[in-house]
């Protein structure tokens, strides 16, 4: 088979796949991600319940939690507490990363005397900060909304400056010529430009403020959903940790969507049909 039939046959696959509905190739996936884990742990076996317990005993927690979510018993308090961490730590990163952001993306001193020290402090282990939050703040939902936002902020202070860098020189030189102030170009110039990389930093930071805030609980204790993950994995209620993480991915899931809204009612002449139809 030459080169001109291999291209032939993967323009048609790709055509193919492209006719099947985005909502029933994540069924098909689910589908059969389910069957291979019911194979394992009930037909063979051949997985401990310790470590993967199956998709009934996840489903008959899934219920269990979801019933007491209802209820208004006390996982639905945990889970507001969580709620609350991640909503204010991601205003508080988005603050923060963006005022930062737009520091480095437009003075030389933010790019060559504070972008250093942010890129240092980025490569760090920043769960390992936990302990000194809660050191400092106590065992309070403050230390828990200090580790997300720190966590969730860098990704902000890097898209925005990226956005910030995207216009182009035409572009700059235009507003230029029309004596456009500094701020003028920023305002109505760059901070357009540079609308969808932000957007894409709020998106990552809205997957890092979850983990912030779930790690922040798993360590500090409280009363959120990652203290009674903490408690389940000490009983090894496998079952129970995988229905609590699952509905958490709901929670992840709203937070990411609502950027994701956010963005094609701002950002609407930047059409995108990126994976998951929220780029």
């Amino acid at each position: 088979m030459n080169d001109h039939s291999v291209d032939t046959v993967w323009v048609e696959h790709e055509a193919l796949i492209d006719r099947i509905p985005r909502w029933a190739a994540m069924l098909a996936l689910a589908v059969l991600v389910i069957a291979i884990w019911d194979l394992a742990t009930t037909r063979m076996g051949c997985v401990s319940p310790i470590i993967l317990p199956s998709p009934m005993e996840t489903l008959r927690d899934l219920i269990f939690v979801g019933h007491n979510l209802l209820t208004g018993d006390y996982m639905l308090e945990a889970l507001w507490t969580t709620t609350r961490t991640v909503f204010w730590a991601f205003l508080i990163a988005t603050f923060i990363g963006f005022a930062l952001g737009v520091l480095v993306g437009e003075t030389k001193f933010g790019e060559r005397a504070v972008m250093p020290y942010l890129v240092a402090i980025d490569t760090m282990p920043k769960v390992a900060f936990a302990p000194l939050f809660i050191a400092w703040l106590g065992f309070d939902i403050a230390s828990k909304v200090a580790l997300a936002a720190f966590i969730a902020t860098f990704p902000i202070i890097v898209s925005t400056a990226a956005g910030l860098y995207s216009a182009s020189e035409n572009e700059r030189m235009l507003f230029k010529s029309i004596g456009a102030s500094r701020l003028q170009t920023l305002v109505r110039l760059k901070l357009p430009t540079g609308l969808p990389h932000i957007f894409t930093g709020l998106k990552i930071a809205a997957v890092g403020v979850m983990a912030g805030a779930i790690t922040g609980e798993f360590l500090g204790g409280g009363q959120g959903f990652g203290a009674l993950i903490r408690q389940s994995a000490s009983t090894l209620d496998t079952p129970r940790v995988f229905a609590l993480i699952l509905y958490l991915s709901l929670l992840g899931l709203a937070l990411f969507f609502a950027v994701a809204w956010l963005q094609k009612r701002l950002v609407f002449w930047n059409k995108s049909d990126r994976p998951g139809g929220v780029g």
